[in-house]
């Protein structure tokens, strides 16, 4: 690890948890020279289904890509509105914009920064096609409510589960596992990595046949490489890729254990610092599957001094998350402005991610700490 400025060793926002038996199955299938399409492919989307209890699962190149499978199943197409969170990753709201169709903003909940269902349904028009709540940080959104407003709309749900893998409904169903499509992500800093890649969890026969088909250029199973029945993509996941998420599966427990604990540890390193707004706890049976740990600032405080004064430290931290209606590209498409989603907005300017992976030891944890009360003049 290289040396921070004037704060010792450096402490990373993220780093990837591999393994000897990660590399073994990565070297296992480089020598067994097939790299795409193989046996490992069906083993993940099986061993992937069964963790979250889904019917199927469909293995893709990113969890971008899933999403735009994901919505492509859910019949959403050119003219139509998908009423999303304004507070995720872009790739929520590009997954709709590939299609031709509007994401249609709606404000958040303030406390677990999900979709809010209340101003989900006043977004809902004569155009919606779908909703497409996000999982934010982990933290499961309120789908008892979504699903009953999408039932009384005659709604599809597409779920944005890429960083809720571990996450668990309050009604029972692990994320993923409640019949709708559901997406999760790969991507280093996950709970599970396959470097780039995702999985899209379905509850229908169709669905399934339809995603594998659509990610490897329209092919249907039955068919030759000389004739493809739809328009498809190339979304496919390498051979090498899902031997390295099977070999992370088998041990996502603990990854996920050691995640808890690193949150738990920074619940207690950062509570004396007044003002400063940590993730909300599980509540009410929901439970969070740790992807990053986020805080919002204090009203008033200039984050991109903490952000210098934290490097100063050796420590990396970053803004997290934008607002999407607020970048340039969806200012400028569809005319947002400021103001228009208050509570998505102000958490947006506060909010810091802190380093946050598996390994991370207390002391680490603590040196976070005491630099972040240093940075606010608060400790």
């Amino acid at each position: 690890m290289s040396s921070g400025q004037g704060g010792g060793e450096l402490i990373p926002l993220a780093q990837p948890v591999i393994g000897r038996t990660d590399e073994e199955a990565v070297l296992e299938v480089l020598r067994s020279g097939q790299l795409s399409l193989g046996p490992r492919l069906a083993e993940f989307e099986r061993a992937f289904a069964g963790q979250v209890g889904a019917r199927h699962a469909s293995a893709v190149s990113s969890g971008t890509a899933g999403l735009h499978l994901a919505v492509r199943a859910a019949g959403v197409g050119e003219g139509d509105e998908v009423v999303t969170s304004p507070f995720s990753f872009v790739a929520s709201a590009n997954a709709v914009v590939f299609e031709r169709a509007r994401p249609v903003f709606a404000d958040i909940d303030p406390v677990t920064l999900n979709l809010d269902p209340d101003a989900a349904a006043a977004a809902v028009g004569e155009r919606t096609r779908a909703l497409l709540p996000v999982h934010v940080f982990g933290y499961p959104a309120d789908m008892p409510a979504l699903e009953r407003l999408a039932e009384a709309r005659g709604l599809a749900i597409v779920e944005d589960a890429c960083e809720a893998l571990g996450a668990g409904h309050r009604d029972g169903p692990a994320v993923g596992g409640r019949g709708h499509p559901a997406v999760f992500g790969f991507y280093a800093n996950k709970q599970l990595t396959t470097g780039e890649g995702g999985m899209v969890c379905v509850g229908e026969d169709g669905l399934k046949e339809r995603i594998d088909s659509e990610r490897n250029q329209g092919r249907a199973p039955d068919m030759g490489w000389l004739d493809h029945d739809r328009l498809g993509f190339n979304y496919r996941l390498s051979e090498l890729a899902c031997a390295l998420g099977l070999a992370q599966l088998r041990r996502l427990g603990s990854l996920l254990e050691a995640r808890a604990r690193v949150a738990a540890a920074y619940r207690q390193a950062l509570a004396g610092i007044e003002g400063l707004d940590l993730p909300c706890p599980d509540r009410d049976g929901d439970v969070r599957g740790w992807f990053v740990f986020v805080v919002q600032l204090p009203a008033g405080v200039d984050r991109e001094r903490t952000i210098a004064a934290l490097a100063a430290r050796g420590i990396q931290s970053k803004p997290y998350l934008p607002a999407i209606h607020l970048m340039s590209f969806y200012r400028e498409t569809f005319g947002h402005r400021a103001g228009e989603f208050p509570v998505c907005e102000d958490v947006a300017a506060r909010s810091l991610a802190l380093p946050f992976f598996p390994q991370m030891s207390e002391g680490q944890v603590e040196r976070v700490g005491r630099a972040l009360g240093e940075a606010l003049g608060r400790r």
